[in-house]
């Protein structure tokens, strides 16, 4: 059993932010600034290019100048990034370096684009779902909500009280096995609509929070309140600047709990800033990355616990990505959770580890871990499980009893 020293000191730092805000603000409290379909535009030497222009803070509280400097170099679209005092802007290519020369432009970033992790090569895509066509399949406990022993935690906490925000493709709001509390588009489209068209999302959020109802599945955090922040559209696709915006709905709206279920190759420096300012008072949990390589960001950054994949043999599959970031791991393997439209399917990927760690912290916020892992070999901390496998039962309750351990 090993002591998980940055969650433990991220969770202390959250309970006094958690009792300073109370309680969360309706879902509708902010609304992003909508981004047009101009904003896909292809980036070639004659087309507009996607940035972030970071400012100087007088600058970009001073709505009126910052309007007025970003409009002399032709750009099109903005919205404001608070966490980073910056801008997400579309800008004709030749503007970019006179931009960057300006007084009051502290930098330039690049918007790169951040996906669903893909599905693993050789693993399910789907498996057994309903929607429309029959009755409710009846509960099953899954394998890796089993596997963490939160089943054990339950007469403990269920995570009622506690605010998780599933950074991602939305929640299926009607689904008959999730109750969703609000939430928010920080994309492309109508700035209300949060409903999943992806599915990815609320299979993120039926491992977390799936409500323990006699049908489909059960979470491991079944009391919690699911929030759905929107940032990758129905391809699974968006940009960092949306990531941020909705990082930083999750600060102003009372979020605890943040899983980030998306990833990219490129360090954006915007991104990182943005998860070190949420990070403050949240609890960022990201998955690792899917192709056997350096973790995907945001999960590498020091302020984001970055979660793994082990199958049900504790095996870490050759596609979870490794690194010196790696905190934890979880079940990733053969996942069945809910999925849009009323379904259930089985997925697998570090998008599907992140959630059993989210679910782990929402059901005990202000407790001193102690130790919240169960090693797996080799001992102590490796790459590519971090400090081994997370122990829901002992996180929430400081005891040991459940019958799935080594």
């Amino acid at each position: 059993m090993h002591r998980t020293g940055r969650l433990l000191v991220a969770l202390l730092a959250v309970g006094v932010v958690a009792c300073l805000v109370g309680g969360c603000g309706g879902g509708d409290s902010l609304g992003p600034t909508e981004v047009g379909t101009a904003s896909v535009a292809p980036q070639g030497q004659d087309q507009l290019v996607r940035r972030i222009v970071v400012l100087d803070e007088d600058v970009f509280v001073n709505e009126a100048a910052r309007e007025a400097l970003l409009a002399q170099f032709g750009e099109v679209i903005s919205k404001p990034l608070r966490l980073v005092n910056g801008v997400a802007v579309l800008l004709p290519p030749t503007a970019e370096a006179a931009l960057r020369e300006e007084a009051g432009v502290l930098r330039i970033d690049v918007d790169a684009e951040v996906h669903a992790l893909p599905k693993p090569p050789g693993t399910p895509g789907k498996g057994p779902g309903n929607g429309d066509e029959g009755p409710e399949p009846s509960e099953t406990l899954p394998w890796g909500v089993d596997r963490i022993d939160a089943e054990w935690a339950w007469s403990a906490s269920t995570g009622a009280g506690v605010n998780i925000a599933v950074v991602d493709t939305g929640i299926d709001k009607d689904h008959p096995d999730l109750t969703v509390a609000g939430g928010v588009n920080c994309g492309r489209g109508p700035a209300k609509k949060w409903d999943d068209d992806n599915g990815h999302g609320t299979h993120v959020a039926g491992t977390i929070a799936a409500l323990d109802n006699e049908i489909g599945v059960v979470g491991v955090a079944p009391e919690a309140s699911l929030w759905a922040v929107k940032v990758l559209d129905r391809n699974g696709s968006g940009y960092v600047s949306d990531v941020i915006e909705g990082l930083d709905w999750c600060v102003d709206n009372g979020m605890q709990v943040v899983n980030i279920s998306l990833g990219t190759n490129s360090d954006i420096q915007s991104l990182h800033d943005a998860c070190d300012a949420a990070a403050v008072g949240l609890l960022l949990v990201a998955a690792a990355g899917n192709d056997g390589a350096a973790v995907d960001y945001p999960a590498a950054y020091g302020s984001v616990i970055a979660v793994a994949a082990v199958d049900s043999t504790d095996t870490r599959p050759d596609w979870s990505s490794y690194g010196d970031a790696i905190e934890l791991a979880a079940p990733g393997v053969d996942i069945y959770s809910t999925w849009k439209g009323g379904g259930y399917e089985t997925h697998s990927g570090t998008s599907m580890s992140a959630p059993h760690v989210s679910g782990t912290l929402a059901l005990n916020l202000s407790a001193d871990l102690g130790a919240t892992t169960d090693d797996l070999p080799p001992e102590g901390w490796d790459q590519y499980t971090g400090w081994g496998l997370v122990d829901a039962e002992h996180a929430a309750t400081g005891l040991e009893t459940g019958d799935d351990l080594p």
